[in-house]
């Protein structure tokens, strides 16, 4: 009978992506893949999430033999401080990573941006990683279809391939696991005037204008074709799904779905309320059999990084700030409370920090006396934008309508979300909610404590101090190669760089230094090193 539960025992760790020989040696038959199916821009749009009006057969299937999830949260209300977050498990403010974007100024708002600006790639901490290189350390076969946006360029280590021919399927031995991600911009804010002349599936009349719209044909046409974009989305999923099954793979890959923030409409996308934050999340994990079920558990997009290491059973490094909610390293409690910032958009700057916990959101503004509204060039190609700017101009908005548009805003903000959604109603300074707020701000004080604000310090200043007062970012040194016993050894004397190599120039991706290689004679050998934020080094060649 002890035998017979043994290999009970033994056969769940396999399942589950356990290895039962040592929780470091990996096998693939031992791990599960990892599917992420993401898109922009978005939020309940789909029929499991109970919307009427677009139809979402693929992903409300997905959710039907899963697990959908009620409170998941960006830490930030637009893509690329989230994005940032989400590939290194860090609160973009705590790393510099904050403001939206970095790598380029915006085109559509250049002459905004103030006199020195110039596109740089955030040098963030030197143990800082992108997850998906301890993924490829620990031979998962990882791909990025396609977009990255990170604020900083990914070292080559990051993807074994990130374009938009990535797939699982270009990997050469077909029992290796996988990390693939396939992300569509088709729901993303610029589709709605990109895709004007495109068949609309949902009829603008149909819409439900939310109460901070004024009910316009442009605004009812906007939503229209949001939805519409929503529903050419689902099929683009369905699509990946039925790859997946096509080749045999649905019982031993973990599938996830989810938004990168909240729809990309005027007055939800770069908001640090719940219609910019929370957004649509599903898994269907094969190896819990869950189906149908609703899960209201607090999750946060900086816990996605140190997740996929818990599923994939490798260690999860002790500087992340977000908590495994999936796999063998899951934390012991649940989370309590999500936390997001809000730094300069585009040409635009502000400084605004938030948590929530399940039913409260607590607001700190560092700028208030800026406007809640700005002026984003981005944003004005939007037809709605127009609409509602031109009513502002004629007196026409209501006074809901005209909450955007407040000249200041309040130091302190807190709502009731379960009884305000829209978090129109500020009660911080109610006597009622003495209680909630004291809480929540010191919840707040004692995470922004802990985690960091890079955001106190001037951007460009930021960008010096890393830079060493130069105007160009540092050089990361040159790799070495070092004979060590029978194999060879790879260093640079950059802290904090990662390491690839090849062994032949025409092999696809650079593989991950980790320890010492075997090389045979006629072997040639191609080293390149990067730190994140500096200039790759030049790639050093041996011949042996």
């Amino acid at each position: 009978m002890k035998y017979f539960f043994a290999c009970l025992v033994c056969v769940f760790l396999v399942a589950t992506g356990f290895n039962v020989k040592n929780k470091l040696t990996h096998e693939p038959q031992t791990r599960p893949n990892i599917l992420w199916i993401t898109c922009e821009d978005m939020s309940f749009h789909l029929g499991c999430y109970g919307s009427k009006l677009a139809k979402t057969p693929h992903l409300d299937e997905l959710a039907a033999n899963g697990t959908r999830y009620t409170r998941a949260f960006t830490t930030a209300g637009v893509c690329a401080p989230s994005r940032s977050a989400i590939i290194t498990g860090m609160y973009q403010q705590s790393i510099g990573t904050h403001n939206m974007r970095t790598l380029a100024a915006s085109a559509a708002a250049k002459e905004a941006y103030p006199s020195g600006f110039k596109g740089y790639s955030a040098v963030v901490p030197e143990e800082v990683k992108c997850f998906s290189e301890y993924l490829r350390e620990g031979g998962y076969y990882c791909t990025n279809n396609s977009k990255e946006d990170y604020q900083f360029v990914a070292p080559s280590t990051a993807w074994d391939e990130s374009s938009n021919k990535a797939h699982w399927r270009n990997r050469p031995d077909k029992n290796q696991p996988f990390f693939a991600i396939f992300n569509f911009t088709t729901t993303h804010e610029s589709q709605v005037w990109v895709r004007a002349k495109e068949p609309l599936l949902v009829k603008p009349e149909e819409v439900e204008v939310p109460p901070y719209y004024p009910d316009t044909p442009e605004v009812r046409l906007d939503i229209a074709r949001h939805l519409s974009n929503v529903m050419v989305m689902d099929q683009q999923a369905g699509n990946i799904l039925q790859q997946l099954k096509e080749d045999g793979l649905e019982q031993n890959t973990i599938v996830f779905f989810f938004s990168d923030h909240g729809d990309g409409l005027p007055f939800v996308k770069r908001e640090v309320l719940d219609r910019g934050l929370r957004v649509p999340f599903i898994i269907k994990n094969p190896f819990d059999n869950k189906k149908n079920v609703v899960d209201n558990q607090m999750i946060s997009f900086v816990d996605l990084a140190p997740t996929m290491l818990s599923l994939a059973n490798i260690p999860v490094p002790k500087y992340m700030q977000g908590q495994a909610f999936l796999g063998g390293q899951k934390a012991k409690n649940p989370r309590q409370f999500v936390f997001a910032a809000r730094d300069r958009m585009d040409s635009e700057y502000d400084r605004v920090r938030t948590v929530r916990d399940d039913r409260y959101r607590y607001v700190r503004n560092y700028m208030p006396e800026k406007p809640h509204y700005q002026n984003i060039g981005y944003r004005l190609q939007q037809p709605s934008m127009q609409s509602i700017l031109r009513l502002k101009e004629e007196g026409k908005l209501n006074p809901t309508q005209m909450q955007w548009f407040r000249p200041t805003k309040a130091v302190e903000e807190l709502y009731d979300c379960d009884k305000d959604p829209f978090e129109f109603n500020n009660l911080a300074e109610n006597p009622a909610y003495q209680p909630q707020l004291t809480k929540l701000r010191k919840v707040y004080n004692d995470w922004i404590q802990k985690v960091g604000d890079m955001a106190q310090e001037p951007e460009m200043d930021m960008v010096k101090r890393w830079w060493g007062g130069k105007d160009e970012p540092p050089l990361t040194q040159t790799p070495q190669i070092l004979p060590k016993s029978s194999k060879i050894a790879l260093s640079c004397a950059t802290k904090g760089a990662s390491i690839g190599y090849k062994k032949h120039w025409e092999e696809p991706s650079w593989k991950v230094y980790t320890q010492p290689i075997s090389v045979t004679s006629g072997d040639s050998l191609y080293v390149i090193a990067h730190r994140i934020g500096y200039t790759k080094s030049n790639i050093v060649t041996q011949k042996f």
